[in-house]
């Protein structure tokens, strides 16, 4: 099949199984513009409390949805021969990836600046409210470079729970996570107690997500009509350069990184996963494209054994394309705000998103969600930010999509990499289209 079809098919896929999500921003566009010459006051407070609500939604489930998330990825890798004979290539290797992506992104943020076309529609009080926070929290942090560090380590856990202090909890919850998985079956009472908790809160965001449609109408309405129709002169800027970002991830890096670790042909990789990639398009969920991306790479050449270990904890830690987007998303937020880009914020900037990404679950919207890790590490909460997420929510589901296609192409590339170390693909097979078998 042409490539131009592939794309078609994806695109259809995408408004297919997200139309109330793009029904939703194409009915808060119409009438964001009705509402942008008229003066409803009641209607447009209604609107901003229906934005907020939903934002409110998302970060209620940000802790349980990292901390669960955390302890089953590590834990299903378990104490074994596999964990140290594969694991620490496939980190390294995650590592390279989202490492380059953050830094595409910090990148391009800096040299087109998305977020200044958008400075105009923030008002001065609040951006001068956001510009104190940020400055108070850097000054506290660069006084003592090593204080920073300190509070990465919580001298209480639940204390660190309660106030949201995401880096701490991550930081306890990962050596909880490696406990756990050194202690064998012992494990097995909490490990399924966290698997329940993944469980409910994967549902609490279905529910969220099924909300989604009037969080997002509500959301782009009050833009719209706060700001008109020009919002989506600022916001295609912000598109445009996620867009660059994420085919230069899938072009210049993937290949590069193939030629260097392994024998891999990037096209013929490309080709025989060319379905999980629509699918992870259509659907912005890694985790729903799981089963098809294993099926994948199982049937065109690659081992059971890499595929079976390597992929279901890519879709769970290794977000690279998630990084690139929350990186961009962030700077664009600060250059709507006015906020200061030192080295120092752009560098802790893209240590956050690394470590956001990686605690970011495989389902749509999860990219927006844990940008409060990245938030709360600059001293800001997203409350303060809700004319800028507005901006960001306009075209979530986009953004969403491409991101999900990137992730999931990533998780590929790295499975072909190890399988080629380890001699454990059939390259007749892989660089032979016409033998591939039909994925059910």
């Amino acid at each position: 099949m042409k490539l131009h079809m592939q794309i078609l098919i994806a695109l259809g896929l995408g408004i297919k199984r997200n139309w109330h999500i793009f029904f939703g921003i194409i009915a808060g566009i119409l009438v964001g513009i009705f509402l942008h010459g008229h003066s409803f006051p009641l209607v447009q407070t209604l609107l901003t409390f229906i934005g907020q609500v939903f934002i409110r939604l998302i970060q209620m489930v940000v802790i349980p949805l990292v901390v669960s998330a955390i302890v089953i990825g590590i834990t299903s890798v378990g104490d074994n021969k596999q964990l140290g004979k594969f694991g620490s290539k496939m980190v390294l290797y995650y590592g390279i990836i989202t490492v380059a992506a953050v830094a595409i992104g910090a990148t391009l943020a800096l040299i087109f600046k998305p977020g200044l076309g958008a400075a105009s529609y923030i008002a001065a009080n609040t951006a001068s409210e956001v510009q104190a926070s940020v400055a108070t929290a850097m000054a506290q942090q660069q006084g003592n470079i090593l204080n920073i560090f300190l509070g990465f380590i919580p001298s209480n856990p639940l204390s660190a729970l309660a106030n949201g202090n995401m880096v701490a909890i991550i930081v306890f919850v990962l050596l909880f996570a490696i406990a756990l998985a050194k202690v064998g079956e012992v494990n097995r009472p909490i490990v399924s107690f966290f698997e329940s908790v993944f469980a409910a809160t994967m549902k609490i965001t279905d529910w969220i997500m099924f909300l989604a449609a009037p969080g997002v109408f509500a959301l782009t309405a009050s833009a719209v009509s706060s700001f008109g129709i020009d919002i989506f002169m600022s916001i295609s800027k912000y598109l445009g350069v996620l867009a660059i970002g994420f085919i230069l991830q899938l072009f210049v890096v993937y290949p590069l990184f193939l030629k260097f670790f392994s024998k891999v042909n990037i096209w013929m990789l490309y080709s025989a996963v060319a379905e999980a990639m629509m699918v992870a398009f259509g659907t912005a969920s890694s985790s729903a494209t799981l089963p098809l991306t294993i099926a994948c790479c199982e049937k065109r050449g690659i081992s059971h054994k890499i595929s079976s270990f390597v992929l279901p904890l890519g879709a769970t830690l290794n977000m690279d394309g998630t990084a690139l987007l929350q990186t961009v998303a962030v700077i664009f937020l600060t250059q709507a705000y006015g906020v200061e880009l030192t080295p120092f914020l752009v560098i802790q900037i893209a240590l956050l998103a690394i470590i956001a990404s990686s605690t970011c679950a495989g389902i749509p919207g999860a990219g927006l969600i844990t940008i409060a890790l990245i938030l709360d590490g600059m001293g800001l909460s997203p409350e303060q930010l809700v004319a800028g997420f507005a901006f960001l929510f306009t075209i979530e589901r986009v953004t969403d999509m491409m991101r999900t296609l990137v992730n999931v192409t990533s998780d590929t590339v790295v499975v072909a990499a190890i399988a080629d170390n380890e001699n454990e693909i059939n390259y007749d097979l892989l660089n032979n289209p016409q033998a591939y078998e039909e994925i059910a």
